[in-house]
């Protein structure tokens, strides 16, 4: 599905209510709730959703939850990322830095301006299953877009309207308080809509030099997270193909990639992957597949899956999801 900066992690559990206990979630993680926060590192998109819902479930307050993480971002927060934001000349170039460059915080969330009689629209495309955890994730992220503008525009930043494709969770004037405009829900998307003025309007420290500058740095890390990825799907696709023929060994599939295993495990310690943990990966995406794309009992998914038994699939899947694959596949086929 993708994966997402750790620091979006990290946001959510600043802004839960005082008393919700969140150090258990972000353990599941595999990350430190006491930090450091490492923007680079990276949470898989499936377990984000999943950890976003949980919290806002024990959260007295979820109903605003995501509209406080989106009103608590900052662009430093983002690295060179939010440093190229905010050096943009205008909103304009701001934008158009993160429809380029979005990828270097994350696989599975882009955006795109798109110009319309109305004005123009700053669309937010994210992967996802639809879940309750992605909903809240895409009204953190427009309540920060809409944050960092007002942030670093030298005027006084409003949208004139905000567009989600789900249904309002609770009252929508809490929405519109928030935005300071008209929220729209069940939509055609998820989008902020702003009008050409404000587009133009320079930023408050917008210098092309130094913009330029972090352009250079963002697109050295977007090739290196492009090599990466390569190699990374590479193997989750070569995995995924075998394990109907058992779980393939580090050499089965270095020899499919053109490469001694060696070769291949030393090429992902250099980008901090390992074998194993991809070969997880591809089982995990694959068995999610099935269980909810399929009418397959689980134990023939077990068996295409690359598990000898049905038992040591239910408890690997259980470790990987957090509930067993009959739950799972009840609850996708209810959503």
């Amino acid at each position: 599905m993708g994966q997402i900066t750790s620091l979006y992690v990290y946001k959510v559990v600043g802004q839960a209510s005082e008393g919700v206990e969140t150090r258990d979630l972000v353990r599941a993680l595999g990350l430190d709730p006491d930090g450091p926060i490492d923007p680079s590192q990276m949470v898989s998109m499936q377990d984000y959703y999943r950890f976003f819902a949980r919290l806002a479930e024990r959260d007295p307050d979820g109903l605003v939850l995501p509209l406080r993480i989106g009103a608590a971002m900052r662009s430093d927060e983002y690295g060179a990322f939010g440093l190229a934001w905010k050096s943009a000349p205008d909103l304009r170039g701001s934008y158009l830095r993160s429809e380029r460059y979005g990828r270097v915080l994350g696989s599975a969330e882009t955006y795109s301006l798109e110009t319309a009689a109305e004005g123009t629209f700053y669309n937010l495309q994210k992967a996802g299953d639809g879940s309750m955890g992605m909903l809240l994730s895409n009204e953190a992220s427009l309540s920060a877009v809409v944050t960092i503008s007002q942030e670093v525009s030298s005027a006084a930043f409003l949208p004139l309207a905000v567009f989600f494709k789900h249904a309002p969770r609770g009252d929508t004037s809490v929405y519109e308080a928030h935005f300071g405009c008209a929220v729209h829900f069940e939509t055609e998307r998820d989008a902020i809509l702003v009008n050409e003025e404000m587009l133009s309007t320079p930023n408050t420290l917008g210098d092309e030099t130094i913009a330029r500058f972090f352009d250079r740095h963002l697109e050295a890390e977007l090739a290196a997270l492009e090599e990466d990825s390569g190699l990374e799907q590479r193997v989750r696709i070569a995995v995924s193909q075998t394990l109907s023929e058992g779980v393939p060994t580090v050499s089965d599939i270095g020899r499919q990639l053109g490469m001694s295993g060696r070769t291949l495990q030393r090429r992902l310690a250099d980008k901090g992957l390992s074998f194993q943990g991809l070969v997880d990966m591809a089982r995990r995406d694959l068995s999610e597949r099935l269980l909810r794309d399929t009418g397959y009992s689980l134990a023939e998914i077990a068996f295409l899956t690359g598990f000898a038994e049905q038992s040591g699939f239910t408890r690997a899947f259980k470790r990987w999801a957090g509930h067993t694959p009959r739950s799972y596949r009840l609850s996708s086929n209810s959503a």
